[in-house]
Parts: C-alpha cells; sequence; structure tokens
C-alpha cells in the first residue's frame, strides 16, 4: 500500500484536532466527531468532515466551530511541524444521519412484508 503526502498529513490532521477539539471546545447537548479530513494536493487547505448528533444541534455546533476555527488553527500549527500547514475549514457530514434514515425505512419496510 502506498500513502501520499496529503493522506498521511489528512491523517495526523484529524488525530490532532480531535484531540484539540475535546480539550477546547464545549458543544452543550452535542457530540462533533470528525469523520475524515480532505487535504488537497498542494496541501493548502485541508476540509474538515464533521458529523452532528443528534443532527438538530448541527447549527449550534457549526457556530461554535467557525467562531473557533483561528484558534483551532493556531493551535495545530503548533502542535504540527509542516511545512506548508493546510487553512482549515468544516464541512457536515450527513453520511451518518443519511445511514440511519435508510437503516429505519429498511426496518418498515421489513414490518410491512411480515
Amino acid at each position: 500500500m502506498r500513502f501520499y503526502r496529503a493522506d498521511r498529513v489528512s491523517k495526523v490532521i484529524r488525530e490532532e484536532l480531535s484531540k484539540i477539539m475535546l480539550r477546547e471546545l464545549e458543544f452543550s447537548g452535542a457530540l462533533a466527531t470528525i469523520t475524515s479530513v480532505d487535504v488537497d494536493k498542494t496541501l493548502e487547505r485541508a476540509i474538515v468532515n464533521v458529523s452532528v448528533l443528534p443532527a438538530t444541534r448541527e447549527e449550534g455546533v457549526f457556530s461554535v466551530l467557525q467562531k473557533s476555527t483561528g484558534h483551532l488553527q493556531h493551535l495545530l500549527n503548533q502542535k504540527m511541524n509542516i511545512k506548508p500547514m493546510p487553512r482549515i475549514s468544516f464541512a457536515l457530514d450527513r453520511g451518518p444521519e443519511n445511514a440511519a434514515k435508510v437503516e429505519k425505512l429498511l426496518e418498515e419496510d421489513d414490518t410491512i412484508e411480515e
């Protein structure tokens, strides 16, 4: 298996940013999880995909993330010693939410057939 630099940087950003978010941020009544980090090949940008449970708290969590982006970037820069350091931005990952909806529909379909 062959790893490229962007893939390795993506993995390290995900691990370090998860730790930083646990220490530094409070999401009242919500759980925010980094599902993936997409780093472009030039290492200029990193899109951090975040899943939020419950989904009704997405707006509040993203408000906290947007306000804290600069601070999180600063802490990440201190923790990681790479050049160039990608600029982070956050995106909502609706994958887990969509998977739960599909599972619920499949369960309803099973009860109809019985």
